[in-house]
């Protein structure tokens, strides 16, 4: 079976490519889809994705009326085509996609850092403005403890990760140790 961002990647494409350049339909859309993973995710409606009983017009209707009836023909359309397609499971793969889509268009990334002791202000500044001088990029960051590390962090910027924790370091120095 194909991944599931295999997938979901031509849906939110063609979502990104209907949006096209007004950054408040891109943000409308967002939102959206973020309604739509949510509600595809939970507890009571996720069985009933994969149901053979039910069919993709119930599902359609289903999901229209839990999003609040609101819904235009945009959205109605999209999930029309994810029903019919039995691939409304994959909706928080397509806004993933789509927002990995929106951020390069925005020049921006979310940047995660872990590390094993709170950042103050000061520190989330200066860590940000070095990310964003590095990566080119407007930085979006949010932060983590997790002791574990005991001391450094690590970096999450898209793709790319950055280990510069002292647990990371003492896992590279004992693999250098035993070859």
């Amino acid at each position: 079976m194909a991944e599931r961002s295999t997938l979901a990647r031509p849906y939110a494409k063609a979502i990104y490519e209907l949006v096209g350049d007004s950054s408040e339909q891109r943000k409308q859309w967002s939102e959206r889809l973020a309604g739509l993973s949510t509600l595809v995710q939970d507890a009571q409606m996720a069985p009933l994705l994969g149901h053979p009983r039910v069919s993709a017009q119930q599902l359609t209707e289903l999901i229209e009326e839990a999003l609040g009836g609101g819904v235009d023909e945009q959205v109605r359309n999209l999930i029309r085509l994810l029903a019919e397609n039995r691939r409304l499971g994959l909706a928080p793969e397509v806004h993933r996609l789509y927002e990995t889509l929106r951020a390069e268009a925005e020049n921006k990334v979310e940047v995660e850092v872990v590390s094993a002791h709170d950042l103050d202000e000061g520190q989330r500044k200066r860590l940000s403005e070095a990310l964003s001088k590095r990566l080119n990029k407007q930085v979006e960051l949010t932060t983590r403890v997790d002791e574990t590390l005991i001391g450094g962090a690590i970096i999450h910027a898209g793709d790319t990760t950055i280990d510069g924790s002292v647990r990371g370091k003492l896992a590279r120095l004992s693999s250098a140790l035993v070859q």
